[in-house]
């Protein structure tokens, strides 16, 4: 509780737990009933079932409110909660007003839905005095006590408040001013000034009855402020679509047969891990030696120190004047081609020179395997994985492609037990008898490489229909695999990478934008526009967006928080 508390002490509670949930929220936009509302392909009949709940939030959000303003001591705070109790009443009243005025006829009657019910009875408890086994109801005594039942009340309807804002102006951002999307309506007066105020008063109101509140009463708030949002995004992802949609995308082409409908190849390092594998294995075998050279270290620092700066070296003849933010128009590939032959020239020098000064000699394979297991991954980069095993009807594969220079290192890094989630291809050290001799077994060492192996893999699949197929990475080397990819998704986009890109023509969008695009494709042909060699790439800032993309909603309980 210490550190997440402390974060949470002074003013502007409500702003830094939202915040904190930044990887979170995000996870609705992926919803099918989200990107269908963004492409404007959603189902009316879809949208007047989501909308038809509003009556029971808002019927719980008045009867929370009426508590609160029991409980709060200010007269100040009580006036500022019935203005939010009045806002919700006249809400009510108007509800079949507004839902003409945004193009629809309002629906007969409304049957609350079990994530509605779920969300409901929270609140109502909350708002009761019950936080878990706590009934504060029994306690109260002094009216501080009263102001602090009044805090968690509105920690538990703030996030509500706060996701819907975001989300329209999430979509609205992708929208043209002269877009014809039968939502936009909605979504304005979900972006309005007096839905943002309304939002903002209960956050400002959350501050100031939270600011007495000690540790473990702030403790308390923050729970009820996660628990309201991961209920709000189960509410979202029920909702339930008429259509095909592109997510969960491993279930687009989902064959009745059983066969692999989709292809998932991924890079390791950087794109899984925090730390490149090269200087963990570096590190691993200065502590190997340490007891019969003091070299070891130097020798390392060479090496690592040369190839940075013929890397660098190689840019500048490529790119001599480029600037990171030009783009240049249309894809050049033959050009990036010829680029990338330059880089791989640069990366199978350095590999063949860390093999002739006998730099890995002398590592344990059982070490190695170790130093996976505590290798710190991207977070939730290992869920994905694990969910690839629990998955068991799923009809996909995975496939490691990596630089890296020994595939034990990657397999341990993801093993559950004997089990290991994926096919590694990469480069191999050679031993004797567990211990390496410091040669390696290079398979793996250009982009030319990798797009090979990745060509060798789709066409090995002999299916009806060709399965689809997704690249993730993050490194120069990844660059024609994503290309060639239906999907390439770049995930910590890096300078370096970014300045390649768009000298040779590449466009980067955030994944959720170029979903709704694919989305309008769906609806309006059937299938997917899946050129090869696009100049699209797909943005995301974490693996739990990847998650969500591939197999549909993710326990917002355990997505990164930071």
């Amino acid at each position: 509780m210490g550190s997440s508390m402390m974060e949470l002490q002074g003013s502007e509670i409500a702003k830094k737990m939202w915040k904190k949930l930044k990887n979170g929220r995000a996870l609705a936009l992926y919803s099918p009933f989200i990107v269908c509302l963004a492409s404007g392909t959603l189902d009316p009949n879809s949208f007047l079932s989501c909308i038809s709940q509003d009556l029971f939030f808002l019927q719980a959000f008045a009867h929370a409110y009426e508590l609160a303003e029991d409980y709060a001591d200010d007269e100040e705070d009580k006036e500022a909660i019935v203005k939010l109790k009045n806002r919700v009443l006249k809400r009510l009243r108007n509800q079949d007003t507004l839902i003409r005025e945004w193009g629809f006829e309002p629906p007969e009657e409304s049957i609350c839905e079990n994530a509605t019910l779920k969300y409901t009875e929270f609140l109502k408890e909350t708002a009761s005095g019950k936080v878990g086994a706590e009934k504060f109801s029994v306690k109260i005594v002094t009216p501080f006590e009263k102001t602090k039942l009044a805090a968690y009340t509105l920690s538990a309807i703030s996030p509500c408040m706060r996701l819907y804002t975001f989300i329209s102006n999430e979509i609205l951002a992708l929208l043209h001013p002269d877009t014809d999307n039968i939502y936009k309506k909605w979504l304005n007066s979900l972006s309005s000034q007096k839905f943002e105020a309304s939002a903002s008063r209960i956050e400002d109101l959350l501050d100031k009855l939270s600011i007495c509140l000690t540790g473990e009463e702030l403790a308390v708030v923050e729970r009820l402020y996660h628990r309201a949002m991961k209920l709000e995004l189960d509410f979202i992802w029920s909702q339930s679509v008429t259509q095909r949609t592109v997510v969960p995308f491993s279930r687009l082409n989902r064959c009745a047969s059983g066969e692999n409908n989709l292809v998932i190849f991924c890079d390791f390092d950087l794109t899984c891990t925090t730390i490149d594998s090269s200087a963990l294995l570096a590190e691993l075998a200065i502590v190997t030696a340490a007891n019969e050279t003091a070299d070891i270290r130097t020798t390392w620092s060479s090496l690592f120190g040369q190839y940075v700066e013929e890397y660098q070296q190689c840019l500048d003849i490529i790119m001599p004047s480029s600037d990171i933010t030009e783009q240049v128009e249309g894809l050049n590939y033959d050009g990036l081609c010829k680029a990338l032959e330059q880089i791989s020239d640069i990366e199978k020098r350095a590999t063949s020179r860390v093999v002739q000064s006998n730099v890995l000699k002398g590592l344990n394979v059982a070490d190695i395997r170790r130093a996976g297991e505590r290798l710190v991954l991207q977070d939730g980069c290992k869920r994905f994985f694990e969910n690839v095993v629990e998955c068991k009807d799923s009809a996909m594969e995975i496939h490691v492609l990596s630089y890296c220079w020994c595939s034990d290192l990657i397999s341990s890094a993801f093993s559950s037990g004997d089990e290991t989630p994926f096919n590694v291809h990469s480069n191999e050290l050679v031993y004797e008898e567990s211990i390496s001799t410091g040669n390696m077994i290079t398979k793996m060492e250009s982009s030319m490489e990798k797009l090979q192996s990745f060509n060798n893999i789709t066409k090995s699949i002999n299916n009806e229909t060709k399965p689809l197929t997704v690249y993730i990475g993050g490194s120069v080397g990844d660059l024609l695999c994503l290309l060639e990819a239906d999907i390439g998704i770049v995930i910590g986009l890096s300078a370096t990478l970014l300045r390649l890109a768009n000298y040779f023509g590449i466009s980067f969008v955030p994944l959720f934008s170029g979903l709704v695009n694919k989305q309008k494709e769906l609806a309006d042909s059937g299938t997917l526009d899946c050129k090869k060699t696009s100049n699209i790439l797909y943005t995301v800032s974490n693996w739990d967006e990847i998650y969500a993309f591939v197999f549909g909603a993710v326990d917002s309980s355990h997505s990164s928080t930071s």
